[in-house]
Order: structure tokens, then sequence, then C-alpha cells
């Protein structure tokens, strides 16, 4: 089957063309014209977010509506009116922009709002944003728009008989927000948009633009440049968090869990054969791929697919830290992880395109949205991954139970993924010397450069309401988190910050260390796993199953006799009570691990990838240069690593 993957959201879409063929980046030859295509009837769903609804007073009330179904991702379908119909423009193979005309709703929704008010979206219309043509607006019949849609993924499928859109955020105008009486939630995604129409193209029909003589995965030769091949880097371009939900929430001093989801754009290298900055101004913006191979992007259980001979496609997963006014940091809370299923493909230098939305190329960016990333059918756990060669455990994973290669439910409800953050973790005071981070972050196989695929940026709490949000995002940059505490390159008096670079992935060691005065020094040390993992694993792609994938379980440094070691503590993120690891002395080594002697023994969860934990103690020595030990929590050789850091006077090996 033909596909031709089409792209919308707040740039302009790149389109690559599926076909059998073999292409290159050559420029091409010939100019196409534009052609006009329409849209109209079949079927449109939504998924409606029914926690955060709930916190803003919103009940939703499909009584008065004509539902058809519901479908394993939790989208309601009604049906569209056999009348009238999106027209769009598309030149070289690409989307350009909506120009005009609507379709509407045969059904649809009742919203009941807290103040006994309703918006009734039965029979709304669906019509092109009169301020931006790559915009749909929501309108309902007495002409108001209560929401719009943006960062639409979808593509032409049935022999381009069929628009399908697989996912758009439903997002507050300020029309809603200010009839909520929540003007906070303006832009807030408060559902899922998904349709099913029919297509009329004009024209000969898009065909892609450029012809490929090799096609570049990674590892691939470039033609005519000896020794030379493809490389996949990919950089994460930008990002922007919002609410999600919040259960039980009431503020600084609450017991309320709150729940975040970024949207995040991902971008491939734009070197081809000369280095150029991909994301400018920053130090890690400019990859050392001389040709940027294209990356896999296929939908989970869609076949066994080159180049890997599987579904391959990348991960997602975002985290959030507090700084403290000690100046420790910890993670405060971890997403699951997000699986891709179609790639974008927004802006592209060039791309071949033979496998339509199912390949990232040359340039091109990726939206992921974050209606799209707290969907509980593209989410799972972090356990099934082995990140540094960017593999998923299919068989026997909660999308693949039995291993028989067919997707079953995976039981994820709106929480089972999500990235929990305690209310309380999220308190703060203005000038009280706490500042949070919010990390996202790609796993791509084969990516030479994991640390451009993640970024960070500075976040501010604040609560209103029955909700948490995470306001006056600043300072972005490319890296982790923990390399925002301690620069590895400038780390500053006392402080310090090293990677741990194995064939079973990477960690980093930073810490800071303070002057107390009156003889006292506090170390504070993180630990961040961001790939590394000790695999035990059954059979091979595409029928792998990833039996464990855990990480490190001790972390010590060296204390001589006579070292002062007061107030050692661990910091795993978490509440409960016993959860952090327990301290001990022992062979001239203080050492946190997750496991302690007792009746019964207490055994804590390991540091595995995408996790930090942080560790802190007061001694009376100043630091010199040692190094602390790393333990790994599956048998193997190496048992153990060194990594070099500050530790206290006397106690160096």
């Amino acid at each position: 089957m033909k596909r031709l993957m089409l792209c919308m959201g707040v740039a302009l879409a790149c389109v690559a063309n599926a076909s059998a063929g073999i292409t290159d980046r050559a420029p091409a030859t010939t100019t196409k014209g534009t052609q006009s295509w329409s849209a109209w009837g079949g079927s449109m769903g939504v998924r409606w977010n029914a926690d955060l609804m709930q916190n803003l007073g919103i009940r939703v009330d499909t009584r008065a509506g004509q539902m058809r179904k519901s479908d394993r991702d939790g989208h309601e379908w009604f049906p569209l009116r056999e009348a009238g119909g999106l027209e769009f423009s598309v030149r070289d193979a690409a989307l350009q922009k909506f120009v005009g005309g609507s379709l509407r709703m045969s059904g649809g929704y009742v919203l009941r709002l807290a103040d006994g008010g309703t918006i009734d979206l039965r029979d709304a219309t669906l019509r092109v944003n009169a301020n931006n043509p790559l915009v749909l607006d929501l309108v309902s019949t007495d002409g108001k728009v209560w929401f719009y849609t943006d960062r639409i993924m979808f593509e032409l499928v049935d022999n381009n008989r069929t628009l399908k859109v697989h996912t758009a955020d439903l997002r507050v105008t300020p029309e809603l927000a200010q009839r909520m009486h929540a003007p906070e939630s303006e832009g807030w995604g408060l559902g899922d948009f998904a349709m099913d129409t029919e297509v009329n193209i004009s024209g000969s029909g898009a065909q892609p633009d450029r012809v490929c003589t090799t096609y570049p995965w990674p590892g691939v030769a470039v033609p005519g440049v000896a020794g030379a091949t493809y490389q996949a880097d990919l950089f994460m371009q930008n990002i922007s968090i919002q609410p999600v939900g919040c259960q039980t929430c009431t503020g600084a001093a609450g017991t309320g869990t709150a729940a975040f989801a970024p949207s995040s754009t991902l971008r491939n290298n734009v070197n081809d054969g000369v280095k150029v900055a991909t994301i400018g101004g920053d130090p890690l913006g400019t990859s050392d791929a001389l040709y940027t191979a294209d990356v896999a992007w296929f939908t989970k259980f869609s076949g066994n697919n080159p180049p890997y001979n599987n579904d391959q496609h990348p991960f997602l997963i975002w985290n959030l830290y507090r700084v403290n006014a000690n100046g420790g940091i910890s993670q405060v809370g971890r997403s699951g992880v997000k699986h891709a299923f179609v790639s974008t493909n927004q802006g592209c230098t060039s791309t071949c395109g033979v496998y339509g939305g199912h390949a990232l190329g040359l340039g091109c960016s990726d939206t992921y949205s974050s209606g799209n990333n707290d969907s509980p059918s593209a989410m799972g756990p972090r356990s099934e991954i082995i990140p540094a060669k960017g593999q998923w455990g299919r068989c026997g994973s909660i999308y693949d139970t039995n291993c028989d290669g067919v997707a079953n439910s995976s039981g994820n409800d709106s929480w089972t993924q999500r990235m929990k953050v305690p209310e309380q973790k999220l308190a703060h005071t203005s000038g009280d010397g706490i500042s949070f981070l919010f990390e996202s972050w790609y796993i791509v196989r084969d990516d030479i450069n994991i640390y451009n695929s993640m970024a960070t940026e500075s976040v501010n709490p604040q609560f209103s309401g029955s909700q948490w949000s995470l306001s006056g995002a600043s300072n972005y940059r490319l890296s982790g988190a923990i390399d925002r505490w301690v620069d590895p390159v400038t780390p500053g008096a006392n402080a310090m910050n090293t990677e741990l670079a194995a064939p079973e992935g990477h960690a980093k060691v930073a810490v800071k260390v303070t002057d107390l005065g009156n003889g006292k020094w506090r170390y504070n040390y993180a630990v961040m796993n961001f790939d590394f993992a000790r695999a035990e694993t059954q059979g091979a792609e595409p029928n792998l199953r990833v039996l464990s994938n855990k990480g490190f379980d001790s972390f010590g440094v060296p204390v001589a006799a006579g070292v002062s070691i007061l107030s050692p503590a661990s910091d795993l993120g978490g509440t409960a009570l016993n959860g952090n690891w327990r301290s001990s002395i022992a062979g001239g080594q203080l050492t946190w691990s997750n496991s302690s002697s007792g009746s019964p023994p207490v055994v804590l969860p390991t540091l595995d990838w995408g996790t930090l934990y942080s560790f802190s103690f007061i001694s009376n020595r100043a630091p010199v240069a040692g190094n602390a030990t790393l333990h790994v929590a599956l048998a193997g050789t190496p048992a153990t690593y060194d990594v070099a850091t500050l530790v206290p006077s006397g106690a160096t090996r």
C-alpha cells in the first residue's frame, strides 16, 4: 500500500512519500505545481483529559450526543456530516496550509461548568483559524470558538482515500479560559482529537521531490565518500510543559499528587558533508556526524521493517528536579516511556521519504504534544527498554503479554505511566533558594550523542484552584539536569561532574562541597544513570524479551581513619517510609545501598536508567580528588566502576 505522510503543527510540515523505491539527497530536477486537496465526511473522535477537566470543574455530558464507538486509545467517535469539506494546498509533496472550508460533527458533547452553565458542542464545526492556516478551530453552533486544534499528526491511508488524523491537541481558547474563570488554563490541552475522513486529490497526486540511490540508515556507506557512513544524531529542539492532572491537591501543605507532560520537539541533524549548527547558540548544538542518517520511526506492531527488522521507534521520557536550599538536587518526578509512532517531518532540509512518516529525515523536526504524550495507550514502563541500545522488549511487554506479536490492552489507566510528583515536593516560597528544572529526552537507536537529544529548562511551580502548573519556563539548554547543577566544563570551586561511559551505557557523578565553617564541610553528590543497564534478555528482535535492565545498587566514597562523617543521607525522590538507601561504613568506605540487613531485610529500588539519586553528609575534612564507586546491580564484568569525584581529604584511593 502506498502511503503519504502529511504533518502539520505550528510550523510548515514536510511530507514524504512511502513507496518501494530507493532515494538519495540530490536536489529535485523538476518543480511540481500546487495541488488542491479536500476532505469531507467520515468520523472524528475525542479523548478528554477527565482528570484535568474535573479540576477545572468541567463535566462532560455525552447523553445528548450520538457517540458511535470508543476505541482502544480512549477516543469517543462521532460521525461527520457528508457536506462541505476542508480544503488545503499541497506543493512538492508537502502540505502548505489549509485554504478554507469546514467539517461539521453529527452529535457531540455538552460541557457542564462549575458555575452551572453549559457549553454545547453538539453539531460543532471544525473551521480553519482566521489568523493561522495551520490551526483548526472548534466552533459551537452559536459561532463561539471554545477550542482550537494544533500539532496535528496525520497521514493518507487506503491508497490515498482516507485522511487519518492520529492525534491533535484540543486546546483552551482565551474565551473558554475566561468563561471557566481560570485564566491560567488558556492554551492547556483538555483533549486529544482524532479523525478519519474521505479525501479528494486534484492533480497527478503528490510525489516525493527527491530521488535516492542509497537509503541513509545508520551505518550505510555514503556514496562517493570513502570511509564515510551515515550516523544518527538528534537534537531536542524545544519543550513546553502543561499540567495533565492533580489527585486531591490542596496546595503546598497538601498530600496530593500532581502530573505534568511536555510537548517535545526533536530535530534531526542538518549536516550533509559540512558541520552546521542544528540548534544555534548552544554548546551542544552542532553534530560531529558529517552525514546524517534517517531515523526509523515505526508504530509498534506495524511489522518487521528496515533497518532493524522490527517496529523500531524512538522513546521519550521526562523528569522533574528540585534544587534545594542546601545545595543538593533531587529528582522528584519521573515518567514512564512514551512510544513514538509516526514522524511529522517538519521543516526538512531534504528527505528520502521512502518510509513516509516512519523515518525522520535530514534536518526534519517532529513534535509530540502534551496530550499525545499523556496517552495511556502509547506509554509503557522503563523496565522494558534497553536504553543504550534503543531496544524495546516487545515480547512479554504490557502490550504483548503472551508474545504472539498481536497487541493486547496495556492495562494502563490515565495515571499509571504519568510523571507523578508529590505536591509537597513542589512547595517553595520566593527567596527560599529552591529552584526547579524540567528535563525531557528521546532515546534513539544508534544515536552518537545522547546529551543533545535531551534538554532542560527552569520552571516555577504554582498552585491555583485545585491544580499545579509549571510556569515561567526559561534558560533552555541541551543536556541533562545534572549538567545544570554542576557544569562539567566549568564546575566552579569545590565541584566536579564526571561521566562514566561504558558499553552498557552512560552515567554521571557530580558533587558540590560547601564550607560550613568551624571545620565542617557539606558534601552533596548526585548520581545520574542516563542509559546504563546490565540487561538480561531472551530471544532476539523482533521477539526480544527484556527480563531485567537494572543499573546500580550501591554508591560509595572512601573515608580514611580520623575522617568524621555526620548526617549521611540519601534521596531517591520518593516520600514513602523507608524510601531511601541505607548507609554504612566499613573497610574505609561510606556506602549507600538498596538493601539492608534485618528481619525482614529491606530491598529498595536500584538506580536504573533515566533516574537520579542524591547523597550527602557532613565531614571534618576539606575536599580532594578521589574516586567514588558504583556497584552494578546484576552479576557480570566489571562488578564495579570507579568514577572521579571529590572526597574528604585523607581518604583518596
